[in-house]
């Protein structure tokens, strides 16, 4: 189960029978001089647990070690381009190895990538330490696939909502290339139209000035929906090779022209 915030992480943890028995106890010892100290933390309201969405709330990464090494080249500084995201973000270092090294070796980009992340993990990455001790010029985000069995479609577009609104507080000058979520499973699978779903949510945070939304998904289909032999591996899920040369294909321009349109470090 994921944490939950505050009073939330308290009760979640219990069986009810537990919790009938702690009540019981602690009621009995209401009158004790420990009874504050003590006193358990109050039940969240039926409003509270309809409105509370566990992909906007922060939660440590599954890679503590790396999460480190992106501190300590956030501390360094020196970075232009910012990438942001899960593992096909991550996996720029090993399937798309050779298409990183062509399109943008000779650029000041960072890869922030880590396998199997979702929002909440992204969230908490940049508020402890990988949103801080630099200034990138662009940042290019694609995150939520991993929220697809966690979440609701509403509450992933909530999550990578937060994650932009992070981005812009830590990142003030940045341009922010928003990247749709890329297909997964075969044409007609339930993932497709949820995706799809979110994506159209997710589009109306391009605002043209800070934020810019960008599409790629179809470039790597054919007619019928399904992925161009070789873009993507069998799981249907992280790009192959060719496929993160379809991707860099279609980013280089946007961020080459998102470049141009950062403002000097220092400005907002």
């Amino acid at each position: 189960m994921k944490k939950f915030p505050t009073h939330f992480q308290f009760w979640f943890k219990l069986t009810t029978l537990g919790a009938c028995l702690l009540v019981s106890v602690v009621a009995r010892a209401a009158n004790s001089p420990a009874a504050a100290a003590t006193a358990l933390p109050p039940m969240p309201t039926a409003e509270e647990l309809a409105n509370y969405n566990p992909a906007v709330v922060p939660e440590p990464t599954i890679n503590p070690p790396m999460h480190n090494s992106f501190v300590a080249l956030a501390k360094k500084g020196d970075i232009d381009i910012l990438f942001l995201g899960d593992s096909i973000t991550d996996w720029w270092r090993s399937n798309g190895k050779a298409e990183f090294e062509k399109y943008f070796g000779n650029q000041k980009v960072a890869n922030f990538g880590i396998a199997a992340e979702t929002t909440q993990q992204v969230l908490w990455r940049l508020q402890n330490g990988e949103g801080a001790g630099f200034q990138p010029k662009v940042v290019m985000l694609l995150i939520g696939v991993n929220n697809l069995h966690l979440n609701r479609d509403d509450q992933i577009a909530a999550g990578i909502t937060a994650v932009v609104g992070e981005l812009r507080k830590d990142f003030p000058a940045a341009k922010i290339l928003l990247l749709g979520i890329f297909p997964a499973g075969p044409a007609g699978d339930p993932a497709r139209a949820r995706i799809a779903n979110i994506n159209r949510t997710i589009a109306k945070l391009n605002d043209l000035d800070h934020v810019f939304y960008l599409d790629i998904g179809t470039k790597f289909l054919d007619a019928n929906g399904a992925f161009l032999p070789g873009t993507f591996k069998s799981d249907m899920l992280h790009p192959d090779a060719p496929g993160y040369e379809i991707w860099a294909q279609a980013v280089e321009e946007p961020l080459a022209n998102l470049m141009k349109l950062s403002p000097p470090v220092g400005t907002k």
